[in-house]
């Protein structure tokens, strides 16, 4: 009898969502937002927005994020926004992680699309804690 090929063990989205908390307190990505949607939406399980201090802080944040995600087995990790580094995406299938300028933040607002008050409007005291939105990472839980 032939021997079943074995297939990887891919992350929980509990794993993926730890090593993105870890990458982003690694990077000093500021006012970190992590929104839990599972049974809310069938696009994630979690949806994490975070800030960087310039175009280059967070074109490396991203980097590092993929890098890590790709590292720790996750399949088909895409990023978009890479070129100008305002706005980046990564969509790590049930993480989908948004790193923003804080202009470019502010003027989206995210956050008050999901019901979810920004750090900016007072939910985070420091403005680099991350804060956890219904049961989400937050920085004990690393």
């Amino acid at each position: 009898m032939a021997a079943t090929p074995s297939r990887p063990v891919l992350p929980t989205p509990e794993d993926v969502m730890a090593l993105v908390g870890r990458s982003l307190d690694d990077d000093q990505a500021e006012g970190v937002v992590v929104i839990d949607l599972a049974g809310k939406s069938s696009m994630a399980d979690f949806l994490v927005i975070a800030s960087g201090r310039s175009t280059r802080h967070v074109g490396a944040m991203a980097e590092h994020l993929r890098e890590r995600l790709k590292t720790a087995g996750l399949p088909g990790v895409e990023v978009e926004g890479l070129p100008h580094c305002d706005w980046v995406l990564i969509d790590g299938g049930d993480v989908i992680v948004h790193v923003f300028r804080p202009e470019i933040r502010a003027f989206y607002n995210l956050e008050k699309m999901w019901g979810v008050e920004s750090p900016e409007s007072g939910t985070d005291e420091t403005g680099s804690e991350p804060v956890s939105a219904e049961g989400g990472w937050v920085e004990d839980d690393l």
